[in-house]
C-alpha cells in the first residue's frame, strides 16, 4: 500500500471518507475511556493489599518505637533495601513519605532559598535561572520549574539519553544554567534508558555553574516489561569518580510499586548533599511515617522481594503495552503518518503523529469518548513546536479497554492525517 502522502487527490479523498465513516461508528459507541495518566490499575494495587494488615509490631530492629518522633533519615531497614536496588550506599539514602515529587520540590525550593553545597549564593539571588529539559519529557518536572519561575531550555531525548553534546554546550559557558532533569531508566514518555557512557559524560562535563545539579529521577527503575531488565547507570559513583560528587541528586519511590497514594519515597546523594538536605528538612519535619516504612519492610523483606513483586506487575501490564503496538501497527503500518515506541519498561508509549496534527488527534479522541493526555504535555509549558507528540498511558484501563481505546486512537491518527494532507 502506498503511503498516505503518495496518494493522489481522489485516493486521498476516498481514504478520508472511509476514516470519517470509521470515526462516526467509533463515536456512536459512546465510549468513556481514560488514558490520561500513568496510574497503576486496580489489579496492580491489589498486589499490595497485604500492606493493610501490617506492620505486625511497633518496634524496628533496634527496638525503637516507630510510632514516636525521630528518625529523620527514615527506617534503616528500608534504606538498606533501596540502597541495594539503586546501587548506592545505605549512608547515602534518606527515606520519606509517599511522594518523590515532594522530595524534588523540597530540594529545588531549598536551593532557591539557601543555595546548596558549592553555591555562591541562594539561587533566588542569581540574575537568571535556567534548567535543561530533555524532550519529550516528564510534564510534572516541567510544571514544577514553571511554578518556581525557572526558565526551561530544551534538548532532544535520544534512545540512550539526552543529546549530551547539546547539554554540554548549554552548561559550559552560562552560569545561569543550574540543572537538568533526567529520568534515566525507561524515561517518561519515550522509554529511553540512559547509557553508562552518556551518564558518565553528564557527570564529568564542565559547567559554568559551580553548583550545577542533575535531578536524577529513577521513577521507573524497577518497572520492567520484559525479562531483559535494564540497570540504571550508577550516577553517584560516576559523579564521585569525575570529581563532581555533589552533582547528582537521585530520587525514587514506591508510588507505582505498592500503593500510589501511600507508598514511600527515597532521595540518595553525596554526603555533603545529604547533610544539606537533612539540615533544611529538619525545619519542616521531626521524622517521616516510620510505621509505613516498617509496613513496607515487612511486606518486601528484602530487595529481592521488591524485584519479585515487580515481576507480578509486569505480568499485568506487559500485555497492555503489546496491545498498544498491535492496534497501532494494524491500522497505521505503511501509512507513514505515525511512529511509536515499543518500550521495554516504564509506564508510557511515545506516539509521534504527522506534524501539526497531535492536537487534532486528541480532540477527535475526546469527541469519541477516549481521554488522552493533552498534545504537547511532554514539553515545557505544554508547547510542542511541531504539534506531533502524544503520550499514551495504557496501564490503568483493563486490557480490553486498552485494545478498544488504541484502535480508536489509530482511527483518529489516520483521520487527522488525511484532513491535514487534503488541506482541510
Amino acid at each position: 500500500m502506498p503511503t498516505l502522502q503518495d496518494l493522489d487527490a481522489d485516493a486521498l479523498a476516498s481514504f478520508r471518507a472511509a476514516k470519517e465513516e470509521e470515526f462516526a461508528a467509533l463515536k456512536a459507541r459512546g465510549l468513556k475511556l481514560d488514558l490520561t495518566r500513568g496510574k497503576p490499575s486496580s489489579a496492580q494495587l491489589d498486589l499490595s493489599d497485604a500492606l493493610l494488615t501490617l506492620p505486625t509490631t511497633t518496634k524496628d530492629r533496634s527496638g525503637a518505637d516507630v510510632r514516636n518522633y525521630g528518625g529523620l533519615e527514615g527506617l534503616p531497614e528500608l534504606r538498606e533495601i533501596f540502597a541495594e536496588l539503586l546501587w548506592v550506599e545505605t549512608d547515602q539514602v534518606v527515606c520519606g513519605g509517599n511522594s518523590s515529587l515532594t522530595l524534588m520540590h523540597q530540594v529545588l525550593t531549598s536551593l532557591l532559598l539557601h543555595g546548596g553545597p558549592g553555591s555562591e549564593r541562594p539561587w533566588k539571588d542569581e540574575p537568571a535561572l535556567k534548567f535543561v529539559c530533555p524532550v519529550p519529557g516528564y510534564d510534572r518536572h516541567f510544571s514544577m520549574l514553571a511554578d518556581l519561575g525557572i526558565e526551561m531550555v530544551t534538548v532532544d531525548m535520544f534512545d540512550d539519553g539526552p543529546d549530551v553534546d547539546a547539554v554540554a554546550a548549554l552548561v559550559k559557558d552560562d552560569p545561569a544554567v543550574k540543572g537538568i532533569w533526567i529520568v534515566p531508566t525507561y524515561a517518561n514518555p519515550s522509554g529511553a534508558v540512559v547509557s553508562a557512557e552518556v551518564a558518565a559524560a553528564l557527570m564529568a562535563m564542565p559547567t559554568a555553574a559551580p553548583d550545577f545539579r542533575i535531578m536524577w529521577d529513577n521513577a521507573y527503575a524497577f518497572h520492567h516489561l520484559t525479562e531483559d531488565e535494564a540497570k540504571s547507570a550508577d550516577a553517584l559513583s560516576l559523579a564521585a569518580a569525575s570529581g563532581h560528587p555533589d552533582r547528582p541528586i537521585m530520587f525514587a519511590s514506591t508510588s507505582k510499586i505498592t500503593f500510589a497514594g501511600a507508598g514511600v519515597s527515597v532521595v540518595a546523594a553525596s554526603a555533603a548533599n545529604k547533610a544539606w538536605y537533612l539540615k533544611h528538612l529538619a525545619m519542616a519535619s521531626i521524622g517521616p511515617d516510620k510505621i509505613n516504612h516498617l509496613r513496607h519492610v515487612e511486606f518486601f523483606g528484602s530487595a529481592d522481594g521488591v524485584r519479585a513483586h515487580m515481576r507480578k506487575h509486569r505480568d499485568i501490564i506487559a500485555p497492555k503495552f503489546d496491545a498498544v503496538d498491535v492496534a497501532l501497527g494494524t491500522a497505521l503500518d505503511g501509512l507513514d503518518v505515525a511512529e511509536w515506541t515499543k518500550p521495554t519498561g516504564g509506564y508510557f508509549v511515545n506516539l509521534d503523529v504527522l506534524d501539526g496534527t497531535a492536537t487534532r488527534v486528541v480532540a477527535l479522541a475526546k469527541d469519541a469518548g477516549i481521554a488522552l493526555t493533552p498534545a504537547g504535555a511532554s514539553f515545557p509549558h505544554g508547547h510542542d513546536p511541531r504539534d506531533r507528540n502524544i503520550r499514551l498511558a495504557p496501564t490503568f484501563p483493563v486490557l480490553e479497554e486498552v485494545e478498544t481505546a488504541m484502535a480508536g486512537v489509530a482511527t483518529c491518527v489516520a483521520l487527522a492525517a488525511a484532513e491535514k494532507l487534503s488541506g482541510a
